[in-house]
């Protein structure tokens, strides 16, 4: 691999937690594999009273911690070495002059007008950021150097508001220039999901409704909502994972085969996957999904509050902390498959993964030795903690009666590939350099996954679904263990 485009990394919110905990370590990572330009200078733009040096001192505390071994001095100075912080309101005009001088000083020094904006601001100053980039000519490309924009989530809050910030970024520069960013693509074993069923002949011919009886999408995490409780009351599990993180997993998962890797072919394929879903009904909404906030309850040993008793958070909210619910995808491969997501915080354990569940064999030759039904096969794709994929498949135990138990045969990506310790936003940020949009989201893909959960938006915020309750620290309400057990399933404990 040859190193990134020599660039300008300007970065909004450069004082923030985002900033400091992912792209800074990923920028030294980057670095440390030798991808980072030598012709490359990070302008910090935020609104926090802080000196460069102080920043400078922050920074390195933060690799220091990220990182598994000691962080060598060279190459972080090698990324860091042109770092620039400016000091501004995202409404003040005399900050936006400071920034557009401090570019033009930078794009001198290393002889390269093309420049990367990350947007690591509240999701309200997307829009105010990027209208002020464009009036002050800074994502002009016809300057002889490329300029592009990388938007974190959430992209819009339902389907009418994301449709409108496409459409107003779109008057304001061109698709190309629009990086919709999903950390979750940025974890090897996401992207591995690709290469595992399309490179191996034993797995894609049974990946089909033929074999498969249903597939499980979970993002458990344990944590509560910390410091984020005025976000979360705007938005809840729904809005904060399920059009991004779950329906990336969910697409990857369900796709035909691209026509290649590049971006619009992996693009294209994975919004068919979207538009094969059956729409859901707001009416059915109480069958088919469920909602829940956590309780009080007890997680590592540590007693921990109820949602509603989080700071900034209303002690009468009903905005949900978990949600789950079942999808139908209406295509040729898929056709009487169910796909079960699912979200929640205060879980008893952080765990993301993709479970392929296969159709039982013909039990008659067990029934006739007097034995229970082995276990279903199971394919198990972890992405957190672990990076991992697990085979479950049923072996004899030893003895003279015939019983069977249910083994594993396991691969773990780090120990075997020896794999450095990563944020999973260096890939991200390399492609965003290098012009790659693969593992980005098209404005349509953003669409058409807010179009699917409108039903549930509409159906959760009136009467149409009741707020379940779950403890923290357990699986989750009873009510999700309910959605499987009427179609005779039952989740994979976390």
């Amino acid at each position: 691999m040859q190193p990134a485009d020599p660039c300008t990394f300007v970065i909004f919110g450069a004082s923030g937690d985002l900033t400091r905990r992912l792209l800074i370590p990923s920028l030294y990572n980057l670095s440390e594999a030798g991808l980072l330009p030598d012709q490359f200078a990070v302008i910090g733009f935020a609104r926090s009273e802080s000196a460069e040096d102080e920043l400078r001192r922050t920074f390195k505390e933060m690799v220091d911690e990220a990182e598994s071994d000691p962080v060598h001095e060279e190459t972080y100075n090698r990324a860091m070495e042109r770092f620039e912080y400016i000091t501004s309101d995202f409404n003040d005009e005399a900050g936006w002059q400071r920034l557009a001088g401090a570019i033009d000083k930078s794009s001198t020094a290393i002889g390269s007008r093309n420049c990367l904006f990350y947007l690591a601001v509240a999701p309200e100053q997307f829009l105010n950021v990027c209208e002020r980039l464009a009036a002050h000519k800074l994502l002009d490309e016809t300057s002889h150097g490329w300029r592009r924009v990388i938007v974190e989530k959430p992209f819009g809050r339902d389907l009418a508001s994301a449709r409108d910030l496409n459409q107003k970024l779109a008057g304001l520069m061109a698709e190309h220039q629009i990086y919709r960013i999903d950390h979750y693509l940025g974890k090897e074993i996401v992207q591995n999901i690709m290469v595992f069923r399309f490179a191996n002949g034993i797995f894609e011919p049974i990946w089909n409704r033929r074999y498969v009886d249903h597939v499980q999408i979970t993002v458990a995490e344990s944590l509560g909502v910390e410091l984020r409780g005025g976000y979360y009351e705007q938005a809840g599990a729904l809005r904060d994972m399920v059009p991004n993180h779950l329906f990336q997993l969910l697409t990857l998962t369900a796709m035909e085969p691209p026509s290649s890797f590049a971006a619009n072919g992996l693009h294209n394929e994975q919004v068919k996957v979207l538009d094969a879903i059956e729409p859901l009904v707001a009416s059915e909404c109480g069958r088919t999904s469920v909602r829940a906030q956590y309780d009080a309850g007890r997680l590592a040993d540590t007693d921990v509050v109820a949602y509603r008793a989080e700071e900034k958070v209303d002690r009468s909210s009903t905005t949900e902390t978990y949600a789950a619910f079942r999808i139908a995808i209406d295509n040729w491969r898929w056709a009487g498959v169910p796909f079960y997501l699912r979200t929640g915080k205060r879980l008893t354990r952080k765990k993301s993964e993709v479970v392929i569940q296969f159709r039982q064999p013909p039990l008659a030759l067990f029934r006739q030795a007097s034995m229970d039904a082995p276990e279903p096969n199971q394919l198990v794709i972890s992405i957190q903690p672990e990076e991992s994929i697990k085979l479950r498949f049923a072996a004899k135990v030893p003895g003279p009666e015939i019983t069977t138990d249910p083994v594993e045969m396991r691969f773990n990506y780090n120990e075997h590939f020896m794999a450095e310790k990563q944020t999973g936003y260096e890939t991200l940020l390399y492609d965003a350099m290098t012009g790659d949009r693969s593992l980005f989201k098209r404005a349509d893909m953003v669409e058409a996954g807010w179009a699917i959960v409108e039903p549930m938006l509409r159906a959760w915020g009136g009467d149409g679904c009741a707020l379940a309750r779950y403890s923290a620290g357990s699986d989750g309400p009873a009510q999700a263990d309910e959605l499987l057990a009427r179609d005779q399933r039952r989740w994979r404990s976390l």
